[in-house]
């Protein structure tokens, strides 16, 4: 054998040993950074950061993440997302919506709490609300929250079978709460009928795909009866599912179970089971200071839901005490009848201001703490954590990147403050859910936008025209 021989055979047996050697995935996608949020909030946000890096997605599962140069050298696969100008980091985590009522966005505002509920989202949902009400406004949900890298969402409203199919056509992840209350709503008489379809539809979802888990969602402690509370809680921990509800949410509330049982929402729910079941308990902006440390010990996901509660009067959530507490905290946006969107990027922002102002202390919540509600702490106030929130290896591939090279992510000294306090839904160029992109590049790949655009303004016509012969 000649020496030039030698020397081919020698470089094919290290070509073709490298080819062998590189596992094939489904996905990588890249990051000029890639935030994980894989640190613990009080440490410092730079040990979530990787510079130039990359992640290699297989099966919907992350299964490597690393500097890019290291993906590189171990895996290929056929669909790369490049990452220049690009932060990857996990999806965010919407803990509380009412995603169909997107379709009842802007048409009653500046209100109080119970005025706005009685006087018109209750009797505009007994008249306007049906599946085909529900299809289109949970599309019209899905629209805007994967636009704005939301992958994860806590919904709770009527006909949540509806809402799974569209769910599971969009290609995104929920926890659909089957809404149940004590008086008549849309396709019910009352409590009986509502909480027996609650079960039916937990019972046929659970286990039945794998992006979608179905609970419990009753109301509230002022529009559901102790007994039924406690029904709920006693079903939700025989199937082992979650309750997602509204407690402590506003001074109407604390009133109303302060004079018909004597004690606090928190008390109540507690004495009711709520606390020895997965429950996600959102807004709470009226908890006393021993009840804080009530929930951080039974580990209850609390969602706090800023905007809502400023725009519905209901108060400030004492949040700087909680986190003090070590209650499990994620934020929400609730619906966008109260809202009025589904933005969670405003949702962080106004988490990490609003209670700097309220207290008179700029270190109240830090950055990464607020960034860390809407992903790691947010998983694990549904339920969900280790499975998503971080970008880590042997969770679901939920990926959001964002493009920094803009006007008002210019400079970038610190990736995590322009996070928090510079980024917008807008800056958000493709979201991933189980390995799959659903949006990239301004363009959705599982949804029509303009087909649900035109039958969510036809809906609204016909609500307007209704308000007008109330003389609303």
């Amino acid at each position: 054998m000649n020496r030039v021989t030698l020397i081919f055979l020698l470089g094919f047996m290290f070509f073709t040993n490298g080819c062998y050697a590189m596992e094939k995935v489904d996905l990588i996608i890249y990051g000029r950074y890639v935030v994980t949020m894989t640190a613990d909030h009080e440490k410092t946000d730079k040990e979530s950061i990787i510079e130039n890096g990359a992640v290699a997605v297989k099966n919907g599962v992350i299964i490597a993440v690393g500097t890019a140069a290291t993906i590189d050298a171990s895996y290929n696969a056929d669909q790369k997302i490049s990452g220049k100008n690009k932060i990857l980091m996990p999806g965010l985590i919407n803990g509380h919506a009412h995603s169909a009522m997107t379709l009842f966005r802007g048409i009653a505002d500046d209100l109080p709490l119970m005025d706005w509920l009685t006087g018109y989202i209750f009797p505009l949902e007994g008249q306007f609300v049906s599946p085909e009400f529900v299809k289109t406004g949970v599309e019209l949900a899905c629209l805007e929250m994967i636009k704005g890298g939301t992958t994860t969402f806590v919904d709770m409203y009527f006909y949540p079978e509806v809402s799974a199919k569209v769910i599971q056509k969009c290609g995104m992840r929920a926890i659909i709460g089957s809404a149940s209350i004590d008086f008549p709503s849309p396709g019910f008489k009352g409590w009986d009928d509502s909480f027996g379809a609650a079960v039916d539809f937990v019972q046929k979802w659970k286990g039945k795909d794998s992006r979608i888990i179905p609970a419990f969602a009753p109301h509230a402690p002022y529009t559901v009866s102790a007994q039924h509370l406690s029904d709920a809680a006693s079903m939700a921990k025989k199937l082992d599912v979650p309750v997602t509800i509204h407690v402590a949410e506003d001074r109407s509330e604390t009133a109303t179970i302060k004079e018909q049982y004597g004690t606090t929402p928190v008390r109540h729910v507690e004495k009711q089971g709520l606390l020895n079941v997965t429950s996600i308990f959102a807004h709470m902006v009226q908890p006393d200071d021993e009840e804080i440390n009530i929930l951080a010990k039974a580990k209850i996901g609390i969602i706090h839901n800023p905007t809502s509660n400023l725009k519905t009067a209901a108060g400030i959530a004492p949040l700087p005490k909680m986190l003090k507490a070590g209650v499990v905290l994620g934020l929400g946006t609730d619906g966008a009848a109260s809202n009025n969107d589904l933005n969670m990027w405003e949702e962080i922002r106004l988490a990490a201001l609003l209670h700097k102002g309220n207290n008179h202390d700029a270190t109240a919540i830090p950055a990464y703490a607020a960034l860390n509600m809407a992903t790691a702490s947010g998983a694990q106030a549904i339920g969900l954590k280790g499975k998503i929130g971080e970008i880590k290896v042997g969770q679901r591939a939920d990926l959001i990147q964002l493009d920094f090279d803009r006007p008002h992510l210019t400079p970038l000294y610190n990736v995590i403050s322009h996070l928090v306090y510079a980024a917008n839904a807008d800056d958000v160029v493709a979201t991933i859910v189980d390995g799959k992109v659903l949006y990239k590049d301004g363009k959705f790949l599982t949804l029509d936008e303009e087909k649900i655009k035109e039958d969510a303004n036809k809906i609204a016509q016909a609500m307007v025209k209704a308000l007008a012969k109330e003389g609303k």
